[in-house]
Formats: C-alpha cells, structure tokens, sequence
C-alpha cells in the first residue's frame, strides 16, 4: 500500500513537470517562430511585450532577425528596443543601414543613427560625419545628435568630433533648424574647445532664446569653469527660459558664489527656475538648501517644485546620511492627508537613500493602504519596495518576498520575484520554484529567469 502511495505521489510530480516542461517549450516555441515568419505587426507586438517585462531572452533571435530584413517596421523596432536597453549587437547592422540608405526606408536610416548614438558607439563617427558632410537634411537633426554622444567614450575623438562641429557651425551656415542640434551635439563631446563659443552664444542677449538654453545646458555637461561666468551672467537676465536653464547649469559646479544663486533661485516666481534650483541642489548634494527644499516639498503651489523638491530630499540624505533631510522625507511619507504620488515618492527616496532602513515602516503603510482599498497608494508603495536593494532588514524583505510569492496577487508575484533577484534571496527557491509552473504567463516567465539569475535549478526537483 505504501509503496503504491509513493508510486502515485512519483508519477503525478513527474507529469507536473512534464505539463510545465511542455508548456515553457510550447510558449518559448512560439514566440521564436513568430520572429522567424511573423508579420511586422506579430513582431512589433512580441516587442512590446518584451518591454513590458524587460526580457532579454529572445536578444540572439532578434539579432538574427535584424541581419536578415530590410522591413521598414520590424528594424525600426528592434533598433528601438535594443538602444533603449542600450544593448549592443546591432552596431554592424545598424552602420550598413547608413551607408546603404539609398536601399533603406527613411525611418530604418533614422533608427540606425539614434541607436549608434545611444550605444555611444565610437567606429559609428566617421560614418556619421560622412552622412553630415553630404547634408541630406532629412538625417543630420539624428546625426548631429548621435555624433556627439558616440564620440564621448574617446577623448581624442572627441576632441577631433568637437573641431569638426565647431567649423560646421561656423563655417557650413548649417541652417537655424539645425544650429540647436549643433550646440548639443558639442556640450555630449564634453571637450573644452567648444566653450569660448558657447559662452559667447548664452550671453548674447540678442540671440534666439533656445539657443542660449542649449549652449548652457552644454557648458553645463562640459563642465568648464571657464563657462561659469556665463551662467552666473544670465542667472538674472529678463528672460524666464533661460533665467531658469542658467540655474539648472549650475549642478556640476561649486563655490560660495553657485550656492548662493543656487539657494536664490528658490525665491523665483517662474516655477521652472525653483525647479531647476532643486534640480541643482540635488547634484550639488547640496545640505544648505534643506530648510528650501521642505519649504518647497510642502507648500509650493507646483506639483513639479514639490516633486524635485523631494527627489533632490533623498539625495542630500543619502549622501551624507543627513538626518535632517530624512526628517523631512519620513514626515511627507507618513502624514496621510498628503496626496498619494507626494507619498509614494517620500518612501521612494527613503528606501532608496537610506539603505532600506525605513522597510518596516514602509511595509505598515502598503498594508494599512491595502486593507482600505486605496489601490493606487498601496500599489505605488509595492512598486517603491519591489525595486528596492536593501543594506538593512534583509530578514524582513525577505519575509515579504516569501509572502507575495505564497499568497499575493499577481502583481504582488511579480514584484516579489524582483525583490528576490534585487536581493539575491536565494533562499526563496522553494516559492520560485512553484511560481515558474504558474498557470499566468507572466508569472512563470519571470519566475524562470529569476532562477536563471540566481541560479536555481528548476529541475532538481
């Protein structure tokens, strides 16, 4: 009798994993096959839902794909979703769509360039400027955009990319609609011999206002001193634009001057400048500007002002743990009348900032938020500790993972499953495990790759 039990038990686990082995196959099978002879529209929905759950998984297959099509759509896609997951594999691809872009559709030509530029890719420069030196001007806003920003991995092509956009700008009448993607393209090569001309450019007040913008914001990621004098020079000029860009420049620089513009800016009635005030405080780490900051955070008529205000919060508190700055965040996060998105981003900078040392509070708030039904609040406060790596309380993120993984939602599945490879909970293999046999979809896929990334073997059991 006991051996016929053991028997059962041992036939219906094997067809368990037998149904689950099938069913991963089968849904892995369909989706390769539909990138083998999937129309653009099929491709461009499997895409999607790659997106949707950040999946690397299909990469190869897709790759394969790109080299073999000139259809319009599906290289549009895939350049799309490799750069923004600044994933490389397609360089080769993406080079040849430039130099044969008489065979290629306009908006494969287009993607191709965006996706050297977001790879940073440093061989794509002489294909670039090529492509710009014959003016096609239905490619060179992309262009110029790409060609600064792959050249930056090299400072001697930088160097080289930024004399070449100097003489173009100065010497090719390059046209008012390109002149903007120009002055970025020389503050992405971060290289200084662009900076006597920029300076000149944001101080001239008789130049177009979206130029002087752009020649800050360049000086700004160039981060010169010698540019300084420019800033402070528009911090006080009549336009509000680029008064307000003026002080968002000001982030990578230091001195008793900076922060006293910096903490004057907050006192602007153009919401953008106490915007960009925050933004600077926020890259400075700058402690004076607290008091501001909770001033800004919870009173400012601006939901922006309040937002930054509390984003720059969570900088100076991580940085030098100010207890003054998580003061301020942990009042924002647990005062209930707050509105919600105010909540959710208190305990964001917190979690983030801090190491996880407000979990346990954090955790009282999503079940207090959950047991009201106020969704979007604990749903925001799910997000904020899914993602969350924590230096503190592992033991208790832990539980929590264990419990989302046992007896929540899907969402709540999903999310304790990022908890586990966030954390690199191993100890959950067992809940892993179950959820990878998941009926939804979703669950199972996600519960296969995070055994991969821990790695578990799903099949020693």
């Amino acid at each position: 009798m006991r051996f016929n039990n053991i028997l059962g038990h041992t036939c219906l686990l094997l067809f368990f994993l037998f149904s689950f082995s099938a069913h991963a196959q089968d849904s892995g099978s369909s989706q390769i096959s539909t990138i083998k002879y999937g129309t653009e529209n099929e491709i461009a929905s499997l895409i999607q839902t790659l997106r949707n759950e950040n999946a690397d998984y299909l990469d190869n297959e897709l790759i394969a794909l790109v080299n073999n099509t000139r259809n319009q759509k599906i290289l549009s896609g895939v350049f799309g979703f490799f750069g923004d997951r600044e994933k490389s594999g397609l360089e080769e691809r993406a080079v040849r769509a430039i130099e044969e872009r008489d065979e290629e559709a306009n908006e494969t030509v287009l993607s191709a360039v965006d996706y050297l530029g977001k790879l940073k890719t440093a061989k794509a420069v002489p294909v670039l400027m090529e492509l710009l030196e014959n003016e096609e001007r239905r490619f060179m806003n992309n262009s110029f955009r790409a060609l600064g920003r792959t050249c930056s991995s090299d400072s001697n092509l930088a160097q080289q990319t930024a004399e070449f956009l100097l003489d173009y700008y100065e010497n090719r009448d390059p046209g008012d609609e390109f002149r903007r993607e120009i002055i970025t393209a020389m503050g992405a090569t971060g290289s200084s011999v662009c900076v006597p001309l920029l300076a000149g450019i944001a101080s001239n007040t008789d130049e177009r206002p979206p130029l002087r913008i752009a020649a800050l914001d360049a000086i700004s990621k160039i981060k010169d001193t010698d540019g300084l004098d420019a800033i402070l020079g528009c911090i006080t000029t009549n336009d509000p634009n680029v008064r307000s860009a003026a002080v968002a420049a000001l982030g990578p620089f230091s001195g008793e001057e900076v922060d006293k513009a910096i903490l004057d800016a907050f006192r602007d009635s153009f919401f953008r400048t106490r915007i960009a005030a925050a933004q600077s405080s926020r890259q400075r780490k700058l402690a004076a500007a607290v008091p501001y900051l909770k001033f800004r955070a919870e009173r400012d008529d601006v939901p922006g002002v309040r937002d930054e205000s509390i984003r720059a919060l969570g900088e100076i508190a991580g940085s030098a743990s100010n207890e003054e700055a998580v003061s301020v965040l942990n009042a924002l996060f647990l005062e209930r009348k707050n509105p919600d998105h105010v909540r959710i981003l208190a305990a964001d900078m917190l979690m983030k900032n801090t190491g996880g040392k407000e979990l346990t509070r954090v955790i009282l708030e999503l079940d207090e938020a959950k047991k009201k039904n106020q969704t979007a609040l604990s749903n925001g406060f799910l997000k904020v500790v899914g993602e969350t790596k924590t230096e503190n309380n592992k033991n208790e993120m832990e539980d929590l993972a264990r419990r989302f993984m046992q007896n929540g939602s899907v969402t709540e599945k999903l999310y304790g499953l990022d908890m586990a490879v966030n954390n690199n909970f191993k100890n959950l293999s067992a809940e892993i495990k179950t959820l990878s046999k998941e009926k939804n979809e979703s669950i199972s896929r996600k519960a296969i790759r995070t055994a991969e990334r821990l790695g578990i073997e799903l099949g020693s059991e």
